[in-house]
């Protein structure tokens, strides 16, 4: 009897296919507590469904599967949690964009039906990420399968909240924070991303109200001077020895304003002297509590120029910068006007502009959470692989 012909080139999907079919039939990955073996489980870092994986998945996919097959070989009760994420905002860029290409906004749907298009979206995403991750050989408890948005894990949430907040380490405040005006989203600092930017410094003469003498401000954003509530310098600069106290007059806006010393002036930044904008710059906001300082909001959520910009109310604030430099030329109060390399922050999921702005928001006291944490690594009883890493851990 002649034998089979052997096939004359490896042909993985067919082999693969056939063998993780018959691997999970068999429910060779379930994890089951009553099995005997010390329990060894890895949740995956969820994947967002906004799209498909890519390369850095599949390594990160593979070495999470060696490990949990090899603890499995050792006879360990092994547990490998797969699931996928919502990634709220950066869900909704793809979806946006995804309308864009139909002619249509989420504005024209609303909000009901933009939300069963976001939920249409995670169906087809989601399932596109299952399957890679099937294609990839993921050893995972597919029966044990979760969604970020899951009821049970939204009620987890919303304990782990609660919890918190008795305990003082979650807080409601007023603060800077980073804005997105495109996608109307507070953004944490690791979510925004510096560009270097060509722009321009700009130097600004504040008048004393006296009209004796002047101080010159540099600021690469004039469009905020309509927010500003004072004129700082360092209290060690001689420039400006006896003439912290004077009131000057705010440009465009003639509104009166302090000159005030604070240790947070570089100087040697532009002239020394710096404009404090509390509402719309952290280091301001800082030196605003400090010396109890109004705080005057002058670019909404939009991007836009609130009320409180005066004659610029209802521009865009890049439109406005335009518009305030060149008032600033008509009444000979733009001194000059240099090339500035600066680094710009932008919003990593739409590239946006961030405007920092303030707003009531919630905070995590994260000092006392990430004690515990430190002296587990310091005691040995948390091993960070390379050990080098542990230095960044710490910081």
């Amino acid at each position: 009897m002649a034998g089979q012909e052997q096939d004359k080139a490896y042909d993985p999907k067919g082999i693969e296919e056939r063998w993780y079919a018959f691997w999970t039939e068999r429910g060779f990955f379930h994890a089951d507590p009553s099995r005997p073996g010390d329990a060894y489980s890895i949740v995956i870092p969820p994947p967002n469904v906004t799209g498909s994986l890519h390369m850095g998945h599949a390594l990160n996919i593979t070495l999470q599967d060696v490990l949990i097959r090899y603890h499995r070989m050792l006879g360990r009760n092994t547990l490998w949690l797969p699931g996928t994420d919502h990634a709220g905002i950066a869900t909704q860029n793809v979806v946006e964009r995804e309308l864009a290409k139909e002619g249509i906004s989420r504005q024209d749907l609303g909000r009901e039906k933009f939300i069963a298009r976001v939920w249409q979206w995670k169906e087809e995403s989601g399932g596109v990420i299952l399957k890679q991750l099937k294609r990839l050989g993921a050893s995972c408890d597919w029966e044990r399968e979760r969604f970020t948005m899951d009821e049970g894990l939204s009620r987890a949430v919303r304990e782990a909240f609660v919890r918190l907040y008795r305990k003082g380490l979650i807080y409601r405040g007023r603060y800077i924070i980073n804005w997105c005006p495109r996608c109307r989203t507070a953004l944490s600092d690791l979510e925004v991303s510096y560009e270097e930017t060509r722009g321009a410094l700009y130097h600004i003469r504040y008048p004393e109200l006296s009209g004796r003498r002047s101080v010159v401000v540099a600021t690469t954003r004039p469009e905020t001077m309509l927010g500003d509530t004072a004129v700082a310098v360092n209290p060690g600069d001689k420039r400006y020895s006896g003439r912290v106290g004077a009131t000057l007059r705010l440009p465009l806006a003639n509104r009166p304003i302090p000159l005030i010393s604070d240790e947070m002036v570089d100087r040697g930044f532009g002239t020394g002297a710096v404009k404090i904008t509390p509402a719309h710059d952290p280091n301001d906001f800082e030196v605003a509590r400090r010396h109890e300082l109004p705080s005057v909001r002058v670019i909404d959520e939009s991007g836009k120029m609130t009320d409180e910009a005066g004659a610029f109310a209802g521009m865009d604030r890049f439109a406005c910068r335009e518009a305030v430099v060149e008032r600033l030329k008509a009444e000979n109060l733009l001194v000059k006007e240099e090339p500035y390399l600066h680094n710009v922050g932008h919003c990593y999921r739409c590239h946006t502009v961030v405007e920092p702005s303030e707003s009531i928001q919630w905070f995590v006291r994260t000092k006392p959470l990430a004690e515990p944490a430190i002296r587990a690594v310091k005691a040995g009883e948390t091993r960070i692989v390379p050990a080098q890493w542990e230095k960044t851990y710490f910081e």
